[in-house]
């Protein structure tokens, strides 16, 4: 048991660790320092300079280790003393503990920038050997040692404790907000409220997570502490700690001017785009006019206005945010700026056209168009896409892009009432009087139901073909009526139309010429339903 000591001593003494604020040890010392540096439990005590005739300062320390070896257990119990003594032509400083030396030190040990006399040096190196000498004293110590596990059992016990207080509550502040969803008490809208209490509740798990990381390091760095053999290490992550709470309270002090910039720069923003929008408002209503403003590009107008803005003072705000000359913020701008030029070729193509067809106002949210082989009303007009609804109620994507590039066909921006202007269209050959076609044309349009009858229908004949003639038909619908049951409507009465006077609705293709002339005979060009003008009549 004497010798236990023996085996302690050298896993401590081997290595180094954290530099006290000591006047003689070095406080980034070289490897010639380390080297003549006295080490306890990985706490420096003293750095020898003195060469005692061939005896080098790293053969004293090395002979100070040995010496320190061969105290046993009734020795540690003793307290240093100091003991004043003259070696080799020099004062002397002589520890001692038990009568026994340990250590000298001598006037040539000290450094003259440490400015110390030489006991003021050797109290400064008493008072660390005592302390490393009270924590050897206690690894004796069993009921010491016992009581450290004890205190270390109880503590992990609380910390055990505390954790799972924390997930009880956790689960009660869960049951909580579901209680408030169900209940449906709460100022936030029901609607919200189910994804809002979702997030609070991952937000306290996520602090009680962080409480009980910082719980287990408070535990950890108290049991260390109770041990002898482990103190530096509590001692370690005490000063970390503390370090750290010192750098962040120093952070947030220094940050405080800087984040007062930022939120004057976001005020003044908020309040520029606060009167931004009631100047658009008053546009958007019709109450105040602004050149190259129009009512319907209000919305587009002012999106990019606030986004400009926000841009504007983003900038403005960028160098006062806390970090942002670190390397983080700049490896975060990199992030942002590679992204932005990988993806922002066709999205930025999608919003400059979707931003064309806003300004040139080609076409309006409601509007009945043709684009390509989509037919519908605009349900609405996105940044990077436009939404058609179709007469099969289908809801058709276009992007911004190929609406531009393609023909588009506005079939109701002339009709400022919402009325859409409805084209049919039929071939006849040329043995059926033109005259009667016009008629019955006219007479399935009064006869379908959706047709504005006050607008008179127009029948055009749109192209004399080889085998047959071209006719169209325009009428106009009423508004909201949908422009696929007007057409099909309209087909049926034509069909109608025609089967009641007989007049077959084709393009015959002739094999050979026929014997007779394909032609109408003048009094033949008023049949039924067709009238003769006046002057026409006999």
């Amino acid at each position: 048991m004497n010798r236990i000591l023996l085996v302690l001593l050298t896993c401590f003494l081997s290595g180094f660790a954290f530099i006290s604020q000591a006047a003689e040890p070095r406080q980034a010392p070289t490897e010639q320092e380390r080297a003549r540096t006295v080490y306890i439990f990985h706490q420096p005590i003293v750095m020898l300079q003195a060469k005692f005739g061939l005896t080098t300062p790293e053969e004293r320390v090395l002979r100070i280790r040995n010496t320190l070896r061969n105290f046993t257990q009734e020795d540690v119990r003793e307290p240093l003393k100091i003991v004043t003594v003259s070696r080799y032509n020099q004062q002397g400083r002589l520890i001692v503990m038990n009568g026994k030396p340990v250590m000298l030190l001598a006037q040539g040990d000290l450094d003259e920038g440490d400015d110390l006399t030489l006991d003021q040096a050797a109290q400064r190196v008493l008072a660390r050997m005592e302390a490393q000498r009270m924590a050897l004293r206690d690894q004796y110590d069993s009921g010491w040692l016992a009581l450290s596990t004890v205190k270390a059992a109880a503590g992990f016990l609380i910390f055990i404790l505390f954790c799972y207080g924390a997930y009880r509550s956790w689960r009660w502040v869960r049951r909580f907000y579901r209680q408030r969803i169900i209940e449906n008490r709460s100022w936030i809208p029901h609607r919200w409220r189910r994804f809002i209490g979702a997030i609070e509740t991952r937000l306290y798990a996520l602090l009680m997570i962080l409480l009980g990381i910082v719980a287990f390091y408070f535990w950890l760095s108290w049991v260390f502490s109770l041990f002898p053999w482990t103190r530096v290490w509590g001692t370690s992550l005490g000063d970390w700690s503390m370090r750290v709470l010192r750098q962040m309270a120093l952070s947030i002090v220094s940050a405080l001017p800087g984040l007062l910039i930022v939120m004057l720069i976001f005020l003044i923003t908020a309040f520029i785009l606060k009167l931004l929008k009631v100047v658009l408002n008053q546009v958007e209503a019709g109450r105040l006019q602004l050149p190259g403003i129009h009512p319907e590009t209000v919305g587009a107008t002012r999106k990019l206005i606030s986004v400009v803005v926000w841009l504007f003072a983003l900038s403005a705000a960028y160098p006062f945010l806390p970090g942002a000359n670190s390397l983080a913020f700049k490896g975060i701008s990199v992030f942002f700026g590679l992204m932005l030029t990988l993806g922002s070729a066709g999205v930025m193509n999608h919003a400059m056209s979707g931003l064309v067809l806003t300004y040139s106002r080609a076409l309006r949210k409601g509007d009945v168009i043709r684009v390509g082989d989509n037919e519908g009303q605009v349900s609405e007009i996105g940044m990077l896409a436009t939404k058609i609804i179709t007469r099969e109620n289908y809801v058709v994507t276009v992007p911004n892009a190929v609406v531009v590039s393609g023909k588009i066909t506005n079939l109701s921006v002339q009709n400022p009432d919402g009325g859409v202007n409805l084209t049919v269209g039929v071939t006849i050959g040329y043995d059926t009087p033109w005259r009667q076609v016009h008629a019955m044309l006219e007479l399935a349009a009064k006869r379908a139901q959706g047709i504005d009858h006050t607008h008179a229908p127009l029948v055009r004949q749109l192209s004399l073909m080889d085998w047959y003639i071209a006719y169209e038909l325009q009428v106009r619908l009423l508004p909201g009526q949908s422009l696929a049951m007007a057409r099909n409507e309209l087909h049926s009465h034509i069909q109608d139309v025609f089967n009641e006077f007989n007049v077959q609705i084709m393009s015959p293709n002739f094999v050979m010429q026929p014997e007779g002339a394909v032609m109408v005979a003048k009094e033949n060009w008023y049949p039924a339903p067709a009238s003769a003008p006046d002057g026409d009549k006999g």
